[in-house]
């Protein structure tokens, strides 16, 4: 299983937070920030709340994966597709990234009181319809690594296609204190 990038920066001096730790016994390491890929920040802070925006599941800088998320018994041959359980591990990996950007604007992930809302997008067959099952990777690894702080509202939305052709995007709102 391929995890998010280490943190890029050797000379990191911060103590880990306790939310990095429960990512680190997961195997998980919070990567650098995604950079956007078109005019956009990665996080912005609204009173005492932070939304990011959407977050792909890049991996050391790239997508593993492309293609529509699909069980294989619907869809055209010729199109690339991602199983729902590689689209689930993909969902997890975006709430890590979100996580990322949420740190780039608050400085410690300790300070997250809570999850408000999960958005999660699924790049969908048409007639696949496990969308929930899918975002559950976000929700899931969000539970782990904050408990009770990373219960949330959530919506999930099979669409026609995501950019760079992702099978998987989550977006979140973030307290904080």
């Amino acid at each position: 299983m391929s995890t998010p990038a280490e943190t890029t920066s050797g000379a990191e001096t911060a103590p880990i937070s306790a939310v990095e730790q429960r990512l680190a016994e997961l195997g998980l390491a919070l990567p650098a920030v995604a950079a956007p890929v078109a005019s956009y920040v990665p996080a912005v802070i609204s009173g005492n709340h932070v939304y990011t925006s959407g977050q792909l599941p890049f991996i050391n800088g790239k997508l593993e994966a492309t293609g529509k998320v699909s069980t294989g018994t619907e869809g055209y041959a010729d199109e690339p597709t991602v199983s729902p359980e590689d689209a689930h591990r993909f969902a997890a990996i975006c709430a890590v990234n979100a996580l990322a950007a949420v740190k780039s604007v608050i400085g410690d992930l300790d300070r997250i009181t809570r999850i408000v809302k999960v958005v999660g997008f699924v790049s969908s067959d048409p007639s696949f319809t496990g969308q929930p099952g899918v975002i559950n990777g976000a929700s899931e690894l969000l539970g782990r690594v904050l408990g009770d702080a990373g219960h949330h509202a959530r919506s999930a939305v099979g669409v026609t296609v995501l950019p760079l052709d992702s099978p998987v995007e989550v977006e979140l709102i973030a307290e904080f204190s």
